[in-house]
């Protein structure tokens, strides 16, 4: 039954009409936990990250800006904010991941470095960079997109980086994250926040940025192109012992955060909330899961 706002899933599942749902409310958790229902998490390969337009004209086209977009974040505000269902990103990999590797940038909240890097490309609070970025209400991943992206939106003003937000609904964003960030679709937006499912090595990293996986061939929807990046590609599919591919995979994800190629913020525990009914669910550490051993009381 799709309930896109979190309060009303929340409600819904209290009044009996359903038996589970998906990212219940933050600050009802406590509550429902005390009422009997069971609220599963488990750290998981996702990241929800602002995915950044690299055409011309976009202000993102400058690193330090993106940088600075990476600084202003208070993630550890967001964890309160979400009442502690997320797990602060420091890179596009969760911390600890094989593919993580020693990035020289550090993923902080700092904001009076990021004021220092915004002041550096010619932007302040009084004159700020100006982006506008596409969002959905709810959606597959997003958790809670709209208190969360409010959230972003703060942190990124106090710096000097003025958003507006292009609110569309969850398949509406993935129709347009297909067809790129220069299609009429896009609506001139700067960026775009979409959660990102990890399974290898092609939906990790190379789906997103190798520079012939532009639309319609893939989904490098900001059109970012650096032969560099494409070269590191090619050796990793080439690369065929375990460690020596691992040690490949570390200097992309390096790559990607030494040059603040998206903005991280953070990887999700999917939240589920449940009645007392629904015994036998084990939650994976993927977005797949076996429904096999669940069964109603």
């Amino acid at each position: 039954l799709p309930i896109p706002e979190p309060s009303s899933r929340t409600a819904a599942l209290r009044a009996g009409q359903v038996d589970w749902i998906e990212a219940p409310a933050p600050d009802a958790v406590p509550s429902l936990e005390k009422a009997g229902f069971k609220i599963v998490t488990n750290a998981y390969p996702h990241n929800w990250t602002w995915h950044l337009s690299m055409v011309e004209g976009s202000p993102w086209n400058d690193i330090r800006v993106r940088k600075a977009a990476n600084l202003a974040v208070d993630r550890e505000g967001l964890k309160v904010l979400l009442n502690g269902l997320m797990i602060p990103a420091k890179g596009f990999m969760p911390p600890g991941n094989q593919w993580f590797g020693n990035p020289k940038f550090e993923v902080k909240f700092d904001p009076e470095a990021a004021k220092k890097l915004l002041a550096e490309a010619g932007f302040s609070k009084s004159n700020p960079a100006k982006v506008k970025i596409l969002i959905s209400a709810s959606g597959s991943g997003q958790m809670q997109p709209l208190p969360m992206n409010e959230f972003i939106q703060q942190n990124l003003a106090d710096v000097g980086i003025k958003v507006d937000f292009d609110v569309v609904e969850w398949n509406t964003l993935i129709n347009i994250w297909r067809a790129g960030a220069k299609a009429e679709s896009s609506k001139s937006a700067n960026g775009m926040n979409y959660s990102y499912f990890i399974q290898d090595p092609f939906t990790a990293f190379i789906r997103h940025l190798e520079s012939n996986l532009v639309a319609p061939n893939g989904t490098n929807w900001g059109y970012y192109k650096s032969p560099e990046m494409d070269a590191l590609f090619e050796k990793a599919r080439t690369t065929f012992t375990a460690k020596d591919q691992d040690a490949v995979l570390q200097a992309i994800h390096e790559k990607i955060v030494d040059d603040a190629l998206f903005l991280f913020v953070t990887h999700d525990v999917a939240p589920r909330a449940m009645s007392s009914k629904v015994t036998g669910f084990v939650q994976a550490q993927n977005w797949f899961q076996n429904f096999s051993p669940i069964s109603m009381k």
